[in-house]
């Protein structure tokens, strides 16, 4: 139900605000404000994006838990996907997105709601399943040549 009243609520307000901001400073303002913030978001966008990714990665070489870096990269892909959408109200939730402090505030929101179960990476070795079973092909000599006595080619060598 949240989702249907999402896309009906978004592009309402979107719409309103377009009406408001291009009666105020015209046209040709309003769509260079709406370009200007989509090069801007773009812009941001890969500087964030990248710094989420080096905090993943040094999350996954420390033996960390990788939620809250997965966590940021997906916020900060949803900004950009919301800054390169046109408008001024997905402009502003999406610049949101991109300020840490929001996106902690987030996640510690979804933490109290989500809850993962954890295990730990043992040191203990894999046992072998069935040490005794050998996995291999074999090939049936006498089935290899076809009925003039020659060898058909569709054999294993």
């Amino acid at each position: 139900m949240w989702l249907l009243l999402a896309f009906i609520a978004v592009p309402l307000i979107e719409i309103a605000l377009f009406i408001q901001v291009g009666g105020l400073i015209g046209l040709w303002p309003t769509l260079a404000i709406v370009i200007l913030t989509a090069l801007l978001g773009t812009w941001l966008l890969r500087m964030q994006g990248a710094a989420a990714l080096a905090d993943l990665r040094r999350s996954f070489s420390e033996v960390e838990d990788p939620s809250e870096p997965l966590a940021h990269g997906a916020m900060i892909l949803f900004a950009g996907a919301l800054l390169l959408t046109p408008g001024f109200f997905t402009d502003a939730v999406g610049f949101a997105l991109l300020t840490p402090p929001v996106r902690r505030r987030i996640f510690i929101e979804l933490r109290k709601r989500v809850h993962v179960a954890r295990f730990e990476a043992g040191s203990q070795p894999r046992p072998d399943p069935q040490p005794d079973i050998i996995d291999a092909d074999y090939e049936d000599l006498d089935a290899s040549k076809n009925s003039s006595g020659k060898p058909s080619g569709w054999t294993r060598h």
